[in-house]
């Protein structure tokens, strides 16, 4: 039987056809749940089904929208389905953290990320595959297997929110939850062909700060809108967080409907932020693409060159602080952790407490440099999004029998250009711009705002996504 819905449908214009009636929720999660018993076992985006759940909850939802007066009194996103990071608490499931060293015993409570998606009306659809702690840009685990990219199945679909971006590019959900504490949102929207925007540090706020904030919670979606949406949904004012800015007037979705001001300065960066590591030219072409819509509408390309920290600053800066990554993490085998975060903690705790003090304290006045100078040269930096195509399947091994630590190294060309702004908690954003022919692979570009100008980076998405859209491009696994 033929479904009422195309699963490739926006998160938006799926509420809207629920709240209409249109469509029920329970079509709608029986729709998602056919794709990942017929896609899933290929691709691997799932690590937990909880379909009973899903039902119950989508039947929930349907009872809500024949009871509401009208469609205002519902939730925004009522009976949409959103899968969830396996990195994160959702009451009721287990947290595996994509380890096979960690308990399996369901967690009590939801993190308050989860919180405000089931106060938005959504259906929680299960939990996506996340590399070992979300320490490296692909999934490929003891504990989770591989997880595969739907344009190629013999590549990866980047990480760490591996699972979330397969499960979107697939249709298996109309959007995602990921966490980008080094790329792991942008990585997977360039790899499989989506949007991906890391908010700045401490606007979506989780039960706790993690590696020292470098990490966040955001979403994976297939429109600028969607992802200006959820993010009205998580950034929300949280008394009880570490730290928690004020809420906005204006909502995101608002801003986005406006057009960005004229005349912005937009600065470009091509050379890797490390030395040593080329560029693949279709990751220029998606920025030459770019350069060319944001000239076309009237904006000015500037010559200013942003100024970095050495080589030597940037990989100490972020490697001491990515050597945490996975403390807190309850581990019921440390034995079954693997390799290289095993190496990793090694790492982490042969620095006494004054020396990672000091590492904290030096990567801020890094952040502090590069920020100022952002913000005085650019209004807007637009850089490749990865330096390379998505890799094989298995490409970051080379080395790691005699290092394991080789792992992290080998994925530089994946998060060279992503982690700076990590680091600086600066918003960026992944848009699917370029299809590469000769690989039939998506090739994404990373567009950089000053801190707190989320509202500018969703105008300007906006306007690329209208100059160069990707809509109608859809991987062969249907």
């Amino acid at each position: 039987m033929p479904s009422p819905i195309d699963p490739r449908t926006t998160a938006v214009a799926l509420a809207s056809a629920i709240r209409r009636k249109e469509v029920s929720p329970v079509e709608v999660a029986d729709c998602y749940l056919r794709r990942m018993d017929e896609l899933d076992p290929g691709l691997n985006a799932f690590c937990h089904r909880a379909d009973d759940d899903v039902r119950k909850a989508a039947a929930e939802a349907a009872d809500a929208v024949a009871r509401a007066a009208s469609p205002d009194d519902l939730p925004p996103f009522l009976g949409v389905p959103l899968p969830v990071k396996d990195l994160m608490d959702v009451a009721g499931w287990p947290t595996t953290y994509g380890s096979a060293g960690t308990d399996r015993t369901p967690v009590a409570a939801s993190d308050p990320v989860v919180r405000r998606f089931v106060d938005a009306g959504f259906v929680l659809l299960g939990k996506t595959t996340t590399s070992e702690f979300g320490s490296l840009p692909f999934t490929e685990s003891e504990a989770l297997g591989i997880s595969r990219n739907p344009w190629d199945p013999r590549r990866t679909p980047g990480g760490s929110s591996s699972g979330a971006g397969v499960a979107v590019a697939a249709g298996m959900a109309p959007l995602a939850h990921a966490e980008d504490g080094g790329g792991s949102i942008r990585i997977p929207a360039s790899c499989n062909g989506l949007v991906g925007l890391k908010p700045t540090r401490g606007l979506v706020s989780q039960a706790t700060v993690l590696v020292e904030g470098l990490a966040t919670s955001g979403v994976l979606t297939r429109s600028v809108t969607d992802t200006a949406a959820l993010l009205d949904v998580l950034a929300r004012h949280d008394p009880a967080a570490w730290w928690s800015p004020p809420a906005r007037r204006e909502s995101f979705v608002a801003a986005t409907a406006t057009e960005a001001p004229a005349g912005l300065r937009v600065g470009v960066l091509t050379d890797t932020p490390l030395d040593g590591i080329g560029v693949d030219p279709a990751c220029l072409t998606a920025v030459r693409l770019t350069l060319d819509a944001l000239e076309a509408a009237g904006h000015h390309i500037v010559d200013t060159r942003l100024t970095l920290p050495s080589t030597d600053e940037l990989v100490g800066a972020f490697t001491t602080l990515w050597n945490i990554g996975g403390a807190g993490v309850p581990l019921a085998d440390p034995d079954r952790v693997e390799p290289h975060n095993r190496a990793l903690r090694e790492a982490a705790r042969s620095i006494d407490s004054w020396d990672y003090a000091q590492a904290v304290l030096k990567a801020q006045r890094l952040s502090r440099r590069v920020v100022e100078g952002f913000v005085a040269g650019f209004d807007l930096l637009v850089t490749p999004t990865m330096a390379c195509l998505p890799p094989p399947i298995g490409a970051w091994r080379a080395g790691t029998e005699e290092d394991p630590s080789a792992a992290l190294r080998n994925s530089y060309p994946m998060g060279v250009f992503t982690s700076l702004f990590n680091v600086t908690g600066q918003p960026a954003i992944s848009l699917p711009v370029h299809h590469d022919l000769a690989t039939g692979l998506p090739v994404g570009v990373q567009i950089v705002a000053a801190p707190w100008r989320e509202d500018l980076l969703l105008q300007v998405a906006r306007l690329i996504e209208r100059a160069l859209p990707w809509s109608d491009r859809r991987p062969p696994v249907d």
